[in-house]
């Protein structure tokens, strides 16, 4: 178990977002708190028609990516394995509805880890167990599709 995960305290994490002129011609930039990202631009261009810079949906995918990649090596450690390395690539579909407007309506995990010791079969039961009890996969749950796809190497 995490150490004091129970007595922990709610943690709140800070981002911001401006955005400047009409959808089509605007621009804008984001910013968060830890200073990562600091002024980072994004426009209808980033998000629509894969010019340089970033989007909503791949800032969405990079949390996923990043928080499962955690979980799952939390979850090994939990079951008794050590695992050497966990890389996980998300990926986030947003497609246009037939009532107006957008939606992200999928992410797929896919998922590397090298563990020593372990099957195959039971690095896919804990795969499964750390994507149930991933933050991002909870907020996302319910309204969006999420697959998995891992693999031992």
């Amino acid at each position: 178990m995490l150490q004091g995960r129970g007595s922990m305290a709610a943690l709140k994490r800070t981002a911001q977002a401006v955005w400047h002129g009409n959808l089509k011609s605007g621009k804008g930039d984001i910013s968060a708190s830890s200073g990562v990202l600091q002024n980072t631009p994004y426009s209808f261009a980033t998000r629509f028609e894969n010019s340089p810079g970033t989007n909503p949906e791949e800032l969405i995918a990079a949390a996923h990516a990043a928080c499962y990649s955690m979980a799952f090596a939390f979850t090994l450690s939990e079951k008794g394995y050590q695992p050497e390395s966990v890389q996980t690539q998300a990926t986030c579909t947003i497609e246009p509805q037939q009532t107006g407007g957008f939606k992200i309506t999928k992410m797929r995990l896919e998922t590397q880890g090298k563990v020593s010791g372990i099957d195959a079969e039971t690095f896919q039961q804990i795969a499964q167990e750390a994507e149930a009890g991933c933050p991002v996969s909870n907020a996302l749950r319910g309204g969006v599709e999420i697959e998995l796809d891992v693999t031992l190497t």
